[in-house]
């Protein structure tokens, strides 16, 4: 099964503290490269959180978003009721100091709002991290989270294999082609150095020109780069059809399908050929880009 190292996931979950809301984004890259973008989760389940991120998802460059949407208990700012009554104490010592105890008994509604904006008696800090008794349920939202983006990257991988498939067939026709121009390669090259020698003035002997001619035919011939590239495209199918996470294997198996062509293009003598040879490489182009994203 091909699956893309692009991909998606989102899951939301009910806590106390609020909604929990995950989401994990992935492209492509060498290795597992986990990037935890919240303070969200404790501190102590940073590791299992990555280890979790690596098994599931393997390679990739990985984002993890969180963000809680805090419910309306968990919002409200707590009141310290015992600093608040010590405030009260002070301020009655105050009053009586002051000779305004009846100012501070007759207006409760000033005496309160005075009380909220002493120091600390409303404290708006609250921890940016989720409380140890909701992990498991945020650990719970991680993991259908992943189950998310790897459906996603699947759906991706079936798109790439399909297209790269299509692409190695295209290949495959194209080395169809170069073989149909083979025998008028050969009979221009003939007829060309024929005709330079005519134009040199040169008497060619037959025997001896036959000779040459098969010296020179036999550094052009391309029998053994047909048959490798074809090999290397078998081979490559297979490995895209059989082996998991075949990404790395791929583009191995690129770079020599690479070489062969480079060499037939390198030994055409042939418009024809030419022209075959750069649309083979323009498709391998293609599909060395997309294995890149696979897995």
């Amino acid at each position: 099964m091909i699956l893309s190292m692009t991909g998606y996931g989102k899951a939301v979950a009910e806590l106390q503290s609020g909604r929990l809301t995950v989401e994990i984004r992935s492209v492509n890259g060498k290795n597992a490269d986990i990037s935890i973008k919240t303070s969200l989760f404790p501190r102590e389940h940073e590791m299992e959180l990555r280890k979790l991120l690596s098994d599931r998802l393997r390679r990739g460059s990985i984002d993890l978003f969180a963000t809680l949407e805090a419910s309306a208990a968990s919002a409200v700012a707590p009141i310290d009721a015992a600093l608040a009554g010590e405030y009260f104490r002070q301020l009655e010592c105050l009053a009586s100091a002051v000779g305004v105890e009846n100012l501070v008994k007759d207006n409760p509604n000033l005496l309160i709002s005075t009380l909220l904006q002493m120091p600390d008696v409303m404290s708006a800090k609250r921890s940016s991290q989720l409380p140890e008794e909701e992990w498991a349920q945020a650990l719970a939202a991680v993991e259908s989270a992943l189950d998310s983006i790897e459906a996603f990257r699947k759906k991706e991988g079936e798109v790439l294999a399909a297209d790269i498939r299509s692409r190695v067939a295209t290949i495959l026709a194209l080395e169809d082609e170069v073989e149909s121009f083979e025998a008028q390669r050969f009979e221009a090259v003939r007829e060309r150095i024929r005709k330079a020698a005519e134009e040199l003035g040169i008497a060619l002997e037959p025997g001896r020109f036959e000779q040459e001619m098969v010296y020179y035919l036999e550094k052009l011939d391309i029998t053994e780069e047909k048959v490798r590239l074809r090999q290397h495209c078998r081979y490559f199918l297979d490995t895209l059809d059989n082996e998991d996470c075949p990404g790395r294997k791929l583009g191995f198996i690129i770079q020599e399908m690479g070489r062969e062509i480079n060499t037939t293009g390198s030994k055409a003598n042939h418009p024809g050929i030419q022209n075959a040879v750069i649309r083979m490489k323009d498709e391998l182009e293609k599909i060395r880009e997309q294995s890149m994203n696979i897995l």
